[in-house]
């Protein structure tokens, strides 16, 4: 067995009973690869720092586990690379959320495209007939994107308020369509923004 080894194997042993210097020296012999690596891997300074301390959180709260570990190097590495990964995941699903959640400008062929921008008009149109309160308050709701309780509390309105005017003006705005023979469900009118 190399020197190499038996010394990892040696702190290892140390540290599974608990001393905390042995702890500190594989922290300090162990931290500038493992950041190197964890660096390469996420492309981010503060959360390499994160997964480096959760590496080795994880080492010492593990410790009574210590002693049966042959491999100490490649047992750090598969901690920080299993943090790594986590984190990767993590944002990838956070990513694919948020972007389900993103509106986006549907593809249209001319004829829908002349179709969409009419109804948007038509839209703009039937909101400039609502009252000015009702008005107000939809446009702060699709403008500027404020929830029912910002827009309340901006207004000096309830809540209750303000969810009931958006409900009579998309009613409103439906029944302007519903005239004009578009028939469209209320989610549509929802989501379409001036």
């Amino acid at each position: 067995m190399n020197a190499y080894l038996q010394d990892n194997n040696q702190l290892f042993q140390l540290i599974s009973e608990g001393d905390e210097t042995a702890f500190r020296q594989l922290f300090h012999l162990y931290v500038p690869h493992l950041r190197a690596m964890a660096f390469r891997i996420i492309q981010n300074e503060s959360v390499t720092e994160d997964i480096i301390q959760e590496t080795f959180l994880r080492l010492w709260i593990s410790r009574d586990k210590l002693k049966a570990i042959e491999q100490p190097r490649s047992w750090l590495y598969r901690i920080a690379l299993y943090q790594c990964f986590t984190y990767l995941r993590k944002q990838a699903v956070h990513h694919r959320a948020v972007a389900s959640l993103t509106p986006v400008e549907p593809v249209f062929s001319p004829e829908e495209d002349m179709t969409y921008a009419f109804m948007k008009e038509q839209v703009g149109i039937a909101v400039q007939q609502l009252p000015p309160q009702a008005k107000r308050i939809y446009l702060l709701s699709r403008e500027q994107g404020l929830k029912i309780p910002e827009i309340a509390a901006k207004l000096s309105l309830s809540p209750n308020t303000v969810k009931n005017s958006l409900v009579r003006s998309l009613h409103s705005i439906r029944g302007h369509l519903k005239q004009l023979g578009m028939l469209f469900p209320l989610l549509i009118l929802w989501l379409l923004k001036l």
